[in-house]
């Protein structure tokens, strides 16, 4: 069995296990977002799941049916013009999902209205959690992400352009249908939603990285390895200006070490140049071993 676990075909295996899992989870909780937040409290959601929902408004029609119907010709047109198949196959399973599920768990799931900050929030929080899985799976759920893609691909336009201007039709498009307020509710279920994705995709933040440019480098160097038994790049730099050969050097470190690192550097050399950015994954080298990330 250790053996099995350490072949390199088993690891693939579990990866693409692990991979399905997570689009899997993530496709239904996308779907129990709709009756449970945005369909009973008429938020209408982007994308074509937005369209399903305003052909349920206006004529009925089942939700997850027409954003199955939608994605069809976008998922072969992927297949077709996008490359990887192995990705695009993902896609299919996660609209396929998502798509059965909004019309099963509709059937089953109380709505939860009332305060409109309650269902725009935990809407918006349900909606990031469940596209950040699955985009942690290597997946897409399909629709404006692959028409977007193709059209950043082929037409040479912006990614995040093309969304918008997708999204922003469709929000348009609902406003004559369900009123402004709705669609006011859909911008914050959006805004909620993306900064969920990124927390979902890229992790909670609790590491710093740092750039620090000093003349007394060497110095600076050794007392972060000895004081905070952290490693240390130095990294080959040429001033802009002056254009003087000076190195800097590049750290990561907790969150809770940021204090005693730039304490460190005041001591030394106090007119240093110091860059303090967040590290949202960090592997290996005393962090999570990159060997049991995903």
């Amino acid at each position: 069995m250790k053996k099995l676990k350490q072949h390199p075909k088993f690891g693939a295996f579990m990866r693409e296990v692990y991979d399905y899992a997570l689009i899997l989870i993530g496709s239904v909780i996308l779907a129990a977002n709709v009756p449970l937040f945005l369909e009973p409290n008429r938020v209408v959601s982007t994308g074509v799941t937005g369209i399903g929902m305003l052909a349920y408004y206006l004529w009925g029609w089942p939700i997850g049916l027409v954003t199955l119907l939608l994605n069809i010709p976008l998922l072969f047109a992927g297949i077709k013009w996008g490359g990887g198949l192995r990705f695009f196959v993902r896609t299919i399973f996660a609209v396929v999902v998502l798509t059965v599920s909004i019309d099963v768990l509709s059937r089953y799931l109380s709505p939860v209205g009332g305060d409109p900050l309650l269902y725009t929030l935990f809407g918006g929080l349900l909606d990031g959690i469940g596209i950040g899985l699955v985009l942690r799976g290597r997946g897409t759920t399909g629709g404006t992400d692959i028409a977007a893609q193709l059209l950043a691909r082929h037409r040479g336009m912006s990614f995040g352009q093309v969304l918008i201007g997708i999204n922003g039709a469709i929000l348009l498009g609902a406003a004559a249908v369900v009123g402004i307020v709705p669609v006011l509710y859909a911008l914050v279920v959006n805004f909620v939603s993306g900064r969920v994705v990124d927390f979902v995709q890229e992790g909670v933040g609790y590491a710093r990285s740092a750039v620090i440019i000093s003349d007394r480098h060497a110095a600076v160097r050794q007392a972060i390895m000895e004081k905070l038994g952290r490693g240390v790049t130095q990294l080959e730099a040429r001033g802009g200006y002056t254009e003087t050969p000076r190195p800097a050097l590049y750290v990561v470190v907790y969150r809770t070490q940021v204090t005693l690192l730039k304490n460190i550097i005041a001591e030394i050399d106090p007119r240093a140049f110091v860059v303090v950015s967040e590290a949202h994954e960090v592997l290996g080298e005393g962090f999570r071993p990159a060997t049991g990330a995903i």
